[in-house]
């Protein structure tokens, strides 16, 4: 018996077969709704001055940003058929070759530059400092993001490479590889998969490199940020501190993770004759470690400024007055007029 993990037999991408509802996109659906109360909970522990109606205006908006970003960007980063840079109408449009397949395929690095985009439009039209709400977005999006991994998981696809440790899993999708090979069979021997017929090919354990980044990019960066969301030294703070985390996140797991075999490795220093499910040399670097690189030099440069912009001194708790601007439900102008109130009081 092979001494490796099997996937779950009951787990399938659809929440019913046979219907076009996804696990996957109830899952984006649970991490919007974790990502809202943790930042409700934000605004009301600090008595941050934000209406509801401005709450609300504002998360919809960030998460179109968002889906916007993160499809565009997979359509045109991870895709090398050109088929959308042909017909970019295609994008959203859930069918391909006459069957439904859904909007498949969105990029973290997308989302995160749409939904800053998001982020600093919104507050700028609203007249909120975008530190500010970057920072509780910091530390309320991570643990969302566990579950969109989890979605991943439930498809899955993403798995990681090849490997004999104990925590290897059989993905009935992953690519199977001839028993022939000398790497193909010394995992196999070390899990004890038969491999007398060397013609034969052989679906080997892979990382489940879905679930290693649901914890280290999703909850171990949402407890880091988190806890420290009350004692951050400026604004702008944990904004760029949890893009640092998730960027060291990132590409220390995809030396677990076996990059789309379409794009493989974009820099190879030192080339492998093995295949990516095989190995991953320490000088080679696939896409999203390369976009995650770019991600924490921003992130770095972003916390050296931050640091040095006027009014930089974080304010944990807002004064009492700023109830009026919470509890507001009615218009948005109201709420404009407290939040004039009350940034005369604090200058």
């Amino acid at each position: 018996m092979p001494l490796a993990i099997p996937f779950p037999a009951w787990l399938k991408p659809e929440v019913i077969p046979g219907l076009p509802v996804r696990w996957y996109g109830l899952m984006y659906i649970v991490a919007f709704g974790i990502a809202y109360l943790l930042y409700r909970r934000q605004v009301r522990e600090r008595r941050f001055p934000m209406s509801d109606d401005d709450l609300y205006g504002m998360f919809c908006y960030c998460i179109l940003c968002l889906i916007l970003g993160a499809r565009i960007f997979s359509a045109l980063v991870y895709e090398t058929d050109d088929y959308y840079r042909r017909q970019p109408w295609l994008i959203f449009w859930p069918f391909r070759d006459g069957r439904f397949t859904g909007v498949v395929g969105m990029s973290y690095h997308g989302g995160a530059i749409g939904g800053t985009f998001g982020i600093i439009s919104y507050s700028l039209y609203k007249r909120f400092d975008p530190r500010e709400i970057g920072d509780m977005f910091a530390a309320s999006i991570p643990l969302g993001y566990t579950f969109g991994r989890l979605g991943n998981f439930i498809n899955g696809e993403l798995y990681g490479r090849a490997t004999a440790s104990p925590l290897g899993m059989i993905f009935p999708n992953a690519t199977p590889y001839p028993a022939g090979e000398q790497w193909v069979q010394e995992i196999a021997a070390k899990v004890g998969i038969p491999t007398d017929n060397p013609n034969t090919l052989i679906n080997l354990p892979r990382h489940p490199s879905q679930l290693y980044e649901a914890f280290l990019e999703g909850i171990l960066a949402w407890g880091i940020t988190w806890m420290i969301r009350n004692k951050k030294p400026y604004k702008g703070f944990l904004f760029g501190i949890y893009f640092v985390i998730y960027a060291i996140m990132r590409i220390f797991v995809e030396y677990f993770r076996e990059p789309d075999a379409y794009l493989g490795y974009r820099i190879e220093f030192v080339k492998s004759v093995l295949p990516p499910a095989a190995s991953h040399p320490l000088l080679s670097f696939s896409t999203g470690q390369i976009l995650s690189f770019l991600e924490l030099l921003l992130a770095c440069l972003w916390l050296i400024i931050a640091a040095r912009l006027p009014d930089r001194e974080p304010i944990q708790v807002y004064p009492e007055s700023g109830k009026a601007a919470i509890k507001n439900k009615s218009s948005g102008n109201q709420a404009r007029k407290n939040r004039r109130k009350i940034r005369k009081r604090l200058h």
